[in-house]
């Protein structure tokens, strides 16, 4: 049985939960609070665990073999015990903190004992040997990944795809001995990554001293994530990947532009997906004072902190939508002190559809504090911008066409040349029109259709205002406004489509009502 199975085994338990009333939204959260005491009791089964993590009475041993009520009431006792430390009586179950904070306000929904005794069974009956070749924390990495897709929704809204995460761990190069932050964490997806890309490199560690190697599991990653239920799922996946952090573990709870990201250490490393929109789309207000541009844009906030707290000769890979590198006024100003600050050297301008969000248009952008000859520097960091289009005549990726390591590797490539050169041309760029714009003036005809181009400080100053919105090749399906009918006509276009797609919708919310 492959994880993927695993996976999708666990995935059909969703069917049970709403059974019993469970929202779609909830599913993972109510099947992870069981799925953890599972696991846990797998890893400590087969050796892989030091001591049970789980208190005595707080066990998977506690509660399979038991049904009906008592099983029920047993459970919620557990969840109370491990969410508070202490049992129903107030006597003190257990003193960990990490166990506290995975455990934080947990409570089941399910009314229905036969429910969670389907549950324990079919946890049982997984094949855990086969799960276990591969790690229990990557097939939990693999339920995440599946509810993201599935819901499209919430945290899984713009769930970073693997493939993406690993390469770009691959290009930082994380070292052991070096601080790992991500101030936007989801489910630590990047920071679960960089341990195991470290962890190849030191044969699991075992090439550490037990000092470096404590540093690995309790100081090297830090993550902070405003979603209390997602960091769960992040502490919960960190422990399970051996990742174990301070007192309130890898992940902390709080909002990286309030205190708490102010608060923050530096950073030898920083990689994070930041979450789209503006401050007046979420939660995520924007409270800090230490940000030297003002701006209710949370990416621009998101991206001087990440400048900012990166120590000198510090590296970050950060992905931002597209309006990020064109915001003008003070998106002008931020992209003008990143680029004085520090290295900005790279820019990989992703394909859409790699996110559940569909038609986001995202990049990776690559930099490094200070400049390439001095760490220290304060100014005029970054002399060059090589920017990588991955976007132009890709195709749309989704489940049908899936975004692989594969599409990624001629951008690796490249990116680890040195001395870099100008010139790529994988997936036909050769056979792509060229634009015509100022990236294209005086270039020769093949350099104009590579999709690994340079650009110096002083031209994008000169030609661009400090834009780094760069391009050159000439997609496939974009449409010359030269030749677009008159507005009236594009304008009684749009009216007619708005008024049939309002038909549809009383349509169906007259056959909704019919069915009530």
């Amino acid at each position: 049985m492959t994880n993927n199975d695993i996976v999708q085994k666990l995935w059909n338990l969703c069917d049970v939960l709403r059974d019993d009333g469970i929202n779609y939204s909830d599913y993972v959260t109510e099947l992870v609070l069981l799925l953890f005491i599972k696991m846990v009791h797998e890893n400590t089964e087969a050796g892989l665990l030091q001591k049970h993590a789980l208190p005595e009475g707080c066990r998977w041993t506690d509660l399979n073999g038991k049904s009906g009520l008592n099983l029920l009431n047993d459970y919620k006792r557990i969840l109370l015990a491990l969410s508070t430390g202490k049992d129903s009586n107030g006597l003190l179950v257990h003193a960990d903190q990490l166990i506290s904070a995975i455990y934080a306000d947990a409570q089941t929904r399910l009314r229905e004992p036969r429910h969670l005794e389907q549950m324990i069974r079919t946890l049982d009956q997984i094949d855990w040997f086969s799960a276990q070749k591969d790690g229990l924390g990557d097939l939990y990495e693999g339920l995440l990944e599946k509810n993201a897709s599935e819901t499209k929704s919430g945290a899984g809204q713009y769930f970073t795809p693997r493939a993406l995460i690993n390469s770009m761990v691959r290009c930082i190069r994380p070292q052991p001995g070096e601080v790992i932050q991500d101030p936007a964490a989801g489910t630590a997806g990047f920071l679960v990554a960089a341990d195991q890309y470290m962890r190849e490199q030191t044969d699991d560690y075992l090439e550490l001293t037990a000092a470096q190697a404590s540093f690995q599991k309790n100081r090297a990653f830090v993550g902070v994530e405003l979603v209390p239920n997602t960091r769960r799922l992040a502490l919960m996946n960190c422990l399970l990947h051996g990742m174990e952090g301070d007192d309130e573990g890898v992940v902390h709870l709080g909002n990286a532009l309030g205190q708490v990201g102010q608060a923050l250490p530096a950073a030898d490393i920083i990689l994070a997906n930041p979450p789209f929109g503006t401050s007046k789309g979420g939660e995520a207000s924007i409270t800090r004072d230490d940000l030297t541009y003002e701006t209710s844009n949370k990416q621009l906030a998101f991206l001087q902190h990440i400048y900012r707290n990166l120590k000198p000769g510090g590296r970050a890979a950060v992905v931002l939508p597209d309006n990020v590198l064109f915001e003008a006024g003070k998106g002008t100003d931020i992209r003008r002190d990143l680029m004085n600050k520090c290295n900005l050297h790279t820019i990989l301008r992703l394909p859409t559809g790699i996110f559940y969000a569909q038609g986001v248009k995202t990049n990776v952008l690559f930099f490094t504090k200070g400049s390439e000859a001095d760490k220290f520097q304060q100014e005029g960091c970054t002399e060059n911008v090589w920017v990588y289009d991955l976007r132009t005549n890709m195709p749309s990726f989704g489940k049908r066409t899936p975004f692989t390591e594969q599409h990624l590797k001629p951008f690796e490539a490249v990116y680890e040349q040195s001395p870099r050169q100008q010139g790529e041309w994988s997936f036909n760029a050769e056979e792509v029109e060229t634009a015509e714009t100022d990236e294209n003036q005086n270039v020769d005809d093949r350099l104009a259709h590579s999709r690994w181009r340079s650009f110096s400080r002083d031209w994008i100053r000169e030609h661009k205002g400090d834009s780094l919105d760069i391009s050159w090749l000439k997609d496939k399906d974009s449409v010359d406004a030269a030749n677009l009918p008159e507005p009236s006509v594009l304008a009684a276009e749009a009216m007619g489509e708005l008024t049939a797609a309002l038909g549809e919708l009383e349509a169906l919310m007259v056959a909704l009502e019919g069915e009530v």
